[in-house]
């Protein structure tokens, strides 16, 4: 059997795309309040689960049963364009979810778990008879708990020594999920017409491009703006402050992106996102500040 490329194998398991989950675990370990102090290798470990394991998987298992779409949106893509032979591209997949499994055991019950419901949130969202992502509110949904909530209270809960997280911390992580929701759709728009002769109900196909367009803005600006307020609530009026301005400025590029969805989706995903991640790691060090005792 042909065997692909190295260089096939990294394109099936897209690297520019685990970004997203290991920074989410950063923000989870920070928000923890833990020092990292003699914590480096569980630190390493679960960043490494993250997004080089989890997240990668997620991409095989999508190309893999995304390959006649991406025949008609991305042709050149490892598996339609036969770079990634036969069956290897599921091979991939199934071994890569076995060794994060693996890999995942040595974060005790709360990572392990995590990584779990990750797992099987990437083979549902691609997989038949489930195959979530043919329903844009569902599939973003899976994707974004995944990316963001539970790699964030994986960093949380490693860091806790296995304990469960902070309620404020669990709130955060849910909250940045929904948020991310909007940031999914925004890959959406790039394949809206594999997705129509295909069959998936993207946001894009759902709501048409400009409904799409601003419910994506929507649903990342209001999460953001609960953050907000709840950091006032809780008495960090500064880090509230640096929030609601890394907000204004993803509105300010938002209404820029509604002018053109579909040409600028790519643009704002590159430029906009860096802001709301940004305020992410700027609410979890609010909650760290909680632990610090003043000298």
């Amino acid at each position: 059997m042909t065997r692909p490329a190295l260089r096939a194998v990294a394109e099936l398991l897209k690297p520019i795309t685990w970004f997203p989950p290991m920074w989410a675990f950063g923000c989870g370990a920070v928000s923890s309040g833990v020092p990292a102090q003699g914590r480096w290798a569980i630190i390493v470990t679960g960043i490494a689960l993250a997004g080089p394991l989890v997240c990668a998987t997620s991409q095989a298992v999508n190309d893999w049963f995304d390959r006649h779409v991406d025949a008609i949106n991305e042709p050149q893509r490892p598996i339609p364009s036969g770079r990634m032979p036969g069956r290897w591209g599921l091979y991939i997949a199934i071994a890569w979810t076995v060794l994060s499994l693996l890999v995942a055991t040595a974060l005790g019950p709360w990572g392990f778990g995590a990584a779990a419901g990750g797992l099987a949130l990437a083979w549902a969202y691609s997989a038949p008879p489930i195959r979530l992502k043919q329903n844009g509110w569902w599939g973003n949904a899976a994707c974004a708990v995944s990316y963001e909530g539970l790699a964030w209270v994986t960093g949380a809960a490693v860091m806790a020594g296995g304990a469960m997280p902070e309620a404020k911390s669990m709130l955060l992580a849910a909250l940045y999920s929904c948020g991310a929701h909007g940031i999914m759709t925004l890959n959406d728009f790039k394949s809206v017409e594999g997705d129509r002769q295909t069959g998936i109900g993207s946001l894009p196909v759902r709501l048409g491009i400009e409904g799409a367009a601003r419910a994506a803005c929507l649903i990342m600006a209001i999460p953001q703006a609960v953050v907000i307020f709840l950091l006032i609530g809780w008495g960090h009026p500064a880090h509230a402050i640096g929030v609601l301005v890394l907000l204004f400025i993803q509105l300010l590029l938002m209404d820029r992106f509604l002018e053109a969805p579909c040409e600028r989706a790519i643009w704002y995903s590159g430029l906009g996102i860096n802001f709301f991640v940004t305020g992410m790691m700027v609410s979890a060090f609010a909650l760290r500040s909680a632990y610090v005792v003043p000298i």
